[in-house]
């Protein structure tokens, strides 16, 4: 994996995290409410995935996940892309939520990185 600095490292890690944690609070949500949840769960598990491998990338935390969990993950992170890149072009310039997007668009694609690495 490339090698990425410190504050990159810290603002992907805190998107990841902050991604995880709404979709966990969706998930309990939509658990409450007697909604499908599976769509939801995926990603949630997916995110938690690609978080947990950047850790062990970059921090050295612990990370032990067979081979078809990481390409599971690693196709749902790749399926998140698409939509974050229509939020980020439909944003205004210098919005809160553009840049928000572009860090969480940052961080997928390097967690998708560390993943496709643990593949090879």
């Amino acid at each position: 994996m490339k090698t990425v600095i410190q504050e990159i490292q810290e603002l992907s890690i805190q998107s990841l995290e902050s991604t995880f944690h709404k979709l966990s609070n969706a998930f309990q949500s939509m658990t409450e409410k007697g909604a499908n949840t599976a769509l939801v769960e995926k990603r949630r598990n997916a995110v938690k995935i690609g978080l947990e491998s950047l850790k062990n990338t970059w921090y050295g935390e612990e990370f032990c996940y067979d081979e078809e969990i990481i390409l599971t993950s690693k196709d749902v992170l790749q399926g998140l892309i698409p939509p974050i890149e229509t939020q980020i072009a439909k944003a205004k310039e210098g919005s809160s939520q553009k840049t928000l997007n572009e860090r969480r668009l940052m961080a997928l694609k390097l967690a998708i990185e560390s993943l496709e690495n643990r593949l090879t």
